[in-house]
């Protein structure tokens, strides 16, 4: 049966009426209903051996145009509702985005279960249904405000099945909901990402902005991803949350393998439990619990087959994401888990006398990831600087122990949605060049460099990345109500707005760049900089740096003498949909993390796939970009991640002396509160920010901020030789290959899951 035959009995079954006479939604639901059931007909993928992906975050974006490229129907599809007077990228657009993780985390999850599905792996995902997911930013007065993001609708993604549990929080007793989405693979069959609900949640209880009552667990547990844990209500609630999903998700393992006449003792054989980051930490204790309390099993029966069984991929050098709970508020929640909890502290105490290494800490802390590494089989680290600091540094106490569990996978991304679904145009120019093959091989991405010379190629790359940049121009002139230049260099930072991830700095080169030009130095190109990012409501700098980059967007977009020559652009609500308008518009892409600092970052690799330039320091996979590109196709600035770790160390790094000794950063720092700036801004907020980097500035930005300039004025010099820029353009494409998540899968596969 045709795709349009398919879809004409779905609309007659619905709404008793052909294609064209639905409207846009009607239709929308009607193409959601028949995908979804040709998706269910591609049957389960099946495996002796399964990974279950546990998660705290799926970031996994609007479905639609994934699910028909992976069906391989896409192009049918759009021909079909063609020849209705109907348009597939207006059907797209109507299709809420699930608001169910947050940045790099998810998003890597998201991409990890579509190359799970795609290589024909059996894996699940296993997670919470978040009603309102992070938050949906809004800007007010120049400042973030928080609302509720709710997603969720009647005919969705989302099926509901029959499968509940009942999970204890000591004395008080929930029963879960399970909710399944189908992932298919490209070219295969169907995985699924399994998400726990709670039927007593309660919508209503959410007050104004995104407040509600932390207390009140039978109607708050899955209305938010990460509440603010700024005070003791908060941070039990998200233990309350991650205990949820981890009991669900062990009695779903367990149950699955019950099914499939799997002995449990053998858990090991049939099942591996990957461990995203320390969220799902108490999936071990969870099931240990589980199997010596109702399996019949000893305490080292239950220990040694877990261990054998459980995974763990750390995702960060900060300390502040190591997870650590203090025993009283487990005691509190989870009062059943404590007595195995402090019977594998017990267990490491004995082999090992290092403070270091201890579960439990001297201040009654439980330390998430330390449970991971001695009762998981694995340990790996994102990127190949960040797993070399991890094994050196960081985690070199538990090294030095378990030198045989540390490994290294570097993150991909999958190239059927940052490449097939969000830039058709250049897939297609790509296929032309080379053949389809690199969209299942995506090494074959290599071939390109073969035609370095093909000025017809490369001029349509510079063609397409023209149109890409008029159409996000018409996109942000139509949701920001900002004019900008689409002939500019469109120089983009998106992601989570941290300290470290410096968008401060790049704030400060916008600064400095706006002094230029009113004392008449004038860039030969326009630029625009644009911005995309969301900080958590309890992190004070963050939103401090937000406001400072909303201020600059008024100053220097209203100021006549600049505007012209540059633009300031910060998109609201940042999100997967956003992102894949702006990734394939960039030609500047901000990844000036400080080294050391970055565990990875995807980003970088979702922008190289289309043709940008990478303006980067020496930190996380921009290290593995640059050893893939070469000196001549990347932008690398600031210290290497050994001279940061050594400043960090000494304690010699002052940023006071910085501002001193250097006119630039000074003027750019003083500009912060200058007339202009508290004119358009809140100076509570930027007298803090100028405080934070003056006395401050943990993060060092100041210690790189000349070296930043003097590389992003290279760069803007560089961008008006366009032979050498389109060059680059197609060798940052051809290298690109080697992150594909395919290839991360296949590693995870080989060398950790070992599936059958």
């Amino acid at each position: 049966m045709s795709v349009k035959t398919n879809l004409e009995a779905v609309a007659q079954k619905m709404y008793g009426k052909a294609i064209k006479e639905l409207d846009d939604r009607q239709l929308y639901f009607a193409v959601l209903n028949m995908t979804k059931d040709m998706m269910s007909g591609k049957g389960q993928i099946k495996g002796t051996k399964k990974v279950y992906y546990i998660s705290a975050e799926f970031l996994i974006g609007k479905l639609l145009s994934n699910n028909l490229i992976n069906l391989g129907i896409y192009d049918e599809l759009e021909q079909a509702l063609k020849e209705e007077g109907k348009s597939l990228s207006v059907i797209e657009e109507i299709e809420p985005e699930p608001s169910l993780g947050n940045g790099g985390l998810g998003r890597l999850a998201a991409c990890f279960l579509d190359s799970i599905a795609s290589l024909g792996l059996a894996g699940d995902g296993i997670g919470l249904n978040y009603h309102f997911g992070l938050f949906k930013q809004v800007f007010k007065d120049r400042q973030q405000t928080a609302e509720k993001n709710g997603w969720i609708e009647e005919q969705s993604w989302l099926t509901k099945t029959d499968i509940s549990f009942p999970v204890y929080f000591g004395n008080r007793k929930v029963m879960s909901r399970l909710y399944d989405i189908d992932v298919v693979g490209y070219e295969q069959g169907v995985n699924k990402l399994h998400l726990f609900d709670i039927e007593t949640v309660d919508e209503s209880i959410v007050e104004d902005g995104i407040d509600f009552n932390k207390e009140n667990i039978e109607k708050n547990l899955t209305l938010f991803l990460y509440p603010d844990d700024s005070d003791e209500a908060g941070q039990q609630l998200r233990i309350y949350q991650q205990y949820f999903m981890v009991c669900n998700g062990a009695q779903l393992i367990l149950k699955e393998m019950k099914d499939n006449g799997y002995d449990l003792h053998k858990l090991n054989e049939h099942a591996v439990i990957q461990i995203n980051d320390t969220h799902p930490t108490m999936v071990i204790p969870e099931l240990i619990r589980i199997l010596t309390e109702q399996e019949g099993f000893s305490m080292d029966e239950a220990i040694d087959v877990v261990s054998k069984t459980c995974a763990y991929t750390n995702h960060t050098i900060l300390a502040e994401a190591l997870e650590k709970w203090p025993v009283e508020y487990l005691e509190k929640v989870v009062p059943q888990l404590m007595p195995i909890i402090k019977e594998l502290d017990r267990r490491v105490a004995v082999k090992h006398s290092e403070e270091a290494v201890q579960i439990i800490d001297k201040n009654e802390r439980v330390h998430m990831a330390h449970i991971d590494i001695h009762y998981g089989f694995s340990v790996n680290g994102v990127a190949a600087i960040h797993t070399e600091i991890l094994k050196n540094s960081e985690l070199n106490h538990f090294y030095k122990l378990y030198p045989e569990k540390f490994n290294n996978k570097t993150n991909g991304i999958t190239f059927r949605r940052w490449l097939l679904s969000c830039n058709r145009e250049l897939a297609a120019c790509i296929s032309n060049a080379i053949g389809d093959g690199y969209k299942k091989d995506a090494a074959e991405l290599e071939k390109l460099m073969q035609h370095i010379d093909d000025e017809a190629l490369l001029s349509e790359i510079k063609v397409i990345k023209k149109e890409k940049k008029a159409e996000l121009a018409k996109y942000i002139k139509e949701n920001e109500g900002q004019e900008i230049n689409p002939d500019s260099i469109f120089d983009v930072q998106i992601k989570r707005l941290h300290e470290y991830k410096r968008q401060q700095m790049n704030a400060l080169y916008i600064i400095h760049k706006y002094l230029e030009i009113k004392g008449g130095k004038k860039p030969s190109t326009p630029i625009t900089f644009i911005f995309g990012a969301k900080a958590a409501p309890a992190y004070t700098i963050a939103q401090d740096i937000i406001h400072l980059l909303l201020v600059l967007e008024e100053i220097v977009n209203n100021d006549s003498d600049v505007k012209d020559y540059m633009k300031v652009v910060m998109v609201e609500n940042y999100n997967v949909s956003y992102a894949e308008k702006l990734i394939p518009a960039c030609d500047i892409s901000e990844q000036i993390s400080l080294a050391s600092k970055e565990a990875s970052g995807t980003g970088n690799m979702k922008f190289m796939l289309n043709g940008a330039v990478t303006l980067g320091t020496s930190d996380g996979a921009n290290v593995e970009i640059h050893e893939l590109v070469g000196d001549d196709n990347i932008y690398i600035f600031g210290e290497k991640s050994e001279q940061v770790i050594e400043h960090y160390a000494k304690a010699d790094y002052v940023a006071k002396d910085y501002y001193k000794n250097s006119k630039v950063i000074r003027e750019a720092i003083d500009f912060i509160t200058s007339k202009s700036a508290l004119l358009a801004g809140n100076k509570e907020r930027l007298v803090r920010l100028q405080k934070e980097l003056i006395n401050k500035d943990w993060f060092m930005t100041l210690l790189d901020l000349e070296d930043y300039i003097a590389a992003k004025d290279r760069m803007f010099e560089d961008y008006r030789n366009e032979e050498k820029w389109k060059r680059m353009m197609l060798v940052n494409i051809a290298k690109a290959g080697f992150f594909s998540s395919d290839r991360t899968i296949a590693e995870y596969n080989r060398d950790i899951w070992k599936l059958n």
